[in-house]
């Protein structure tokens, strides 16, 4: 099985165009994208593609050891890049998706331009010590990734208009909550705890790269106080506060991400 094979790696745009990389979010896959790509379709080449034990990919590649640290992660983002023969590269993730892109910035800062981050956090947990607000505390975590250990499809139903920010009856929500659903219950519980209890301040604060940080206002997963950090300790960042509510912009309001994104990169 090759790279692209195992990842489900789909190439779109404009051949010889500036390479876009997509990379989605926790329980999700590349279809999430699909309201963002098409507006630079034009300009741009798209490659989209899904994480190691979500969407179409190889689920049989997922390797809950190595799969325990987002490095891995970011290390076959990495082999994606090299399978492609990619360089000047903008990386656009979602969430954990960003942390990932971030981490494969810094490891191969020649293959890539710049970063866009949408809704990113370093850390959820709350390191009042450090002064870090964020948004949980470690029972809360604890709490989260013990309803999902326990039962997968409750945990997907409650959580999912949480995420979106929307009513469970929205499309958004829906749509989310049914990729949770689809998502294997093993490697879902695995990777909810890795992606919960992540704390990558260190990295975010060597970032290699300049990246744009869409933040929504009204996220109940990262509080305000996040994207503050971010301004004060990324270097390179751009923080963009979003008028709009939930973790998943690029779902409920994907003309405003597009329009934020256009502004920042101007033309390809």
């Amino acid at each position: 099985m090759t790279v692209l094979e195992r990842n489900n790696v789909k190439l779109g745009g404009l051949p010889d165009g500036p390479p876009m990389v997509f990379v989605h979010g926790f329980g999700c896959d590349q279809s999430m994208w699909r309201e963002v790509t098409p507006a630079f379709a034009a300009t741009r080449r798209i490659v989209t593609y899904d994480l190691t034990g979500m969407g179409g990919s190889e689920l049989a590649a997922y390797d809950p050891r190595r799969h325990a640290d987002l490095q891995a992660h970011a290390d076959e983002l990495i082999e994606i890049l090299d399978a492609l023969s990619l360089g000047e590269v903008c990386l656009v993730g979602h969430s954990i998706g960003a942390t990932i892109a971030l981490l494969a910035a810094n490891r191969a800062p020649d293959r890539v331009s710049r970063l866009v981050m949408v809704s990113p956090s370093p850390a959820f947990l709350e390191d009042a010590e450090a002064g870090y607000r964020g948004g949980f505390a470690r029972e809360e975590i604890e709490g989260l990734v013990a309803l999902l250990d326990e039962n997968h499809l409750g945990w997907s139903m409650q959580m999912a208009p949480t995420i979106a920010g929307q009513p469970a009856e929205d499309p958004s929500a829906v749509e989310l909550t049914q990729s949770f659903c689809r998502t294997d219950p093993q490697i879902m519980s695995h990777f909810g705890r890795v992606t919960f209890f992540a704390d990558r301040r260190a990295d975010f604060e060597k970032a290699a790269r300049p990246a744009l940080v869409l933040h929504c206002d009204k996220d109940a997963l990262v509080p305000m106080a996040v994207a503050d950090w971010m301004r004060d300790r990324m270097p390179g960042a751009t923080v963009e506060v979003l008028d709009a509510t939930g973790h998943c912009p690029h779902m409920t309001v994907p003309e405003t991400v597009v329009a934020a994104m256009g502004a920042h990169l101007g033309p390809a």
